[in-house]
């Protein structure tokens, strides 16, 4: 086997840096979720909309009370479940990106893409400054790391 001094792409280290920072922030909201067990959560939805000077009759403070109202200790205890089986994922997707292992760029590639047509779906439902950078930052995030994966592969064949 020959060894090469690879260095680590700027790119695949930003891309590992944002893939770690996505998952401390849904780890983050899932200690929060667990903070929630046993509080009524209506009154605390409630005092939010009222603290935020938002009408709770309109709709979107009144889809988040109402939501409030329905969840239980078992469904936070879920989401948290998930949350940090979601973390874990981007933990181990960022490790990978940022050791240039190749199935790290696999991962990344396929749950990248599987987004896009949601993020087409979205874009096309409601067309928003937001949802279209959303879009085009994964477009360039999938498409570079296509590149990455055929310049090795190709430099790979050339070595050998």
């Amino acid at each position: 086997m020959i060894k090469t001094n690879l260095k680590i792409p700027n790119g695949v280290q930003f891309i590992a840096i944002f893939e770690a920072a996505k998952g401390t922030l849904v780890l983050v909201v899932g200690i929060g979720l667990l903070t929630l067990v046993h509080k009524d959560l209506q009154a605390l939805a409630e005092r939010l909309v009222e603290h935020s000077h938002l009408n709770p009759a309109s709709h979107y403070p009144r889809i988040f009370i109402e939501a409030a109202a329905n969840a239980n200790d078992s469904k936070l205890r879920l989401l948290a479940a998930l949350a940090f089986v979601y973390a874990l994922f981007r933990f181990i997707e960022a490790y990978g990106l940022w050791k240039l292992r190749a199935w790290a760029e696999w991962l990344a590639i396929i749950s990248g893409s599987i987004y896009i047509p949601i993020e087409i779906y979205e874009l096309y439902q409601r067309a928003t400054i937001v949802r279209a950078a959303l879009l085009i930052a994964n477009l360039l995030i999938v498409a570079y790391l296509v590149r990455v994966r055929w310049t090795k592969k190709h430099s790979a064949l050339q070595i050998s």
